[in-house]
């Protein structure tokens, strides 16, 4: 039990911390105190649900319909270029963290924007409901206890990265701090988004 859960934590780990879109939104909304916590439940739980679906085996099922993934990377790629050109402007007026300057951030907003980078990402089935349903599979009766590792690694990744950011605040307490994030922000969504397109449509 110990084993499985173990891999499944230190796979689900190795698969959620990189460079992402889902990932970045958590770290400036962490920054901009944007209803963070409803944000890294919302992550998690979300994770929590495909890696769920992945561990099931339904996994080897959706690769009978590869014409699904293909439209939700079409849809996903457009929304994380959009959100680049956001990140991209803001990048050109940028504010510095303090509570005078900060923008009011709507939960729901929040909450929307944190569901759509998770669901509209291809990547995301990719990672937790293919490639971990594939480990997992190789756990045999173990393989809902690796799923509860993954889960667990989802939920101290998100929580540590959405809740660490708040130290950073000093950092980020001058504009050209926010110029360099949300720059890289821009950079990242549209290299992913328009990746995802291309790679779609190929």
């Amino acid at each position: 039990m110990v084993p499985a859960l173990a891999a499944g934590f230190g796979t689900g780990l190795s698969l959620i911390v990189a460079i992402g879109a889902q990932n970045t939104f958590v770290l400036q909304q962490g920054l901009r105190g944007g209803a963070i916590k409803r944000l890294i439940v919302v992550c998690a739980l979300s994770d929590v649900v495909l890696i769920a679906v992945g561990v099931s085996g339904i996994g080897a099922v959706l690769r009978r319909w590869p014409a699904a993934i293909t439209a939700i990377g079409v849809v996903g790629g457009a929304f994380l270029v959009t959100y680049g050109f956001l990140a991209a402007r803001r990048a050109v007026k940028p504010s510095a963290l303090t509570t005078a300057a900060l923008e009011p951030v709507s939960p729901r907003r929040t909450v929307l924007t944190g569901l759509a980078l998770t669901w509209l990402n291809p990547h995301v089935y990719l990672d937790t409901v293919l490639l971990l349903g594939s480990v997992a599979a190789g756990q045999g009766g173990g393989r809902w206890v690796f799923g509860v590792g993954a889960a667990l690694a989802s939920a101290v990744w998100f929580s540590a990265l959405g809740l660490g950011a708040r130290r950073l605040a000093g950092v980020f307490a001058r504009p050209a701090a926010w110029r360099v994030l949300d720059g890289l922000i821009a950079v990242t969504m549209t290299a992913l988004g328009v990746s995802m397109v291309v790679g779609q449509l190929a």
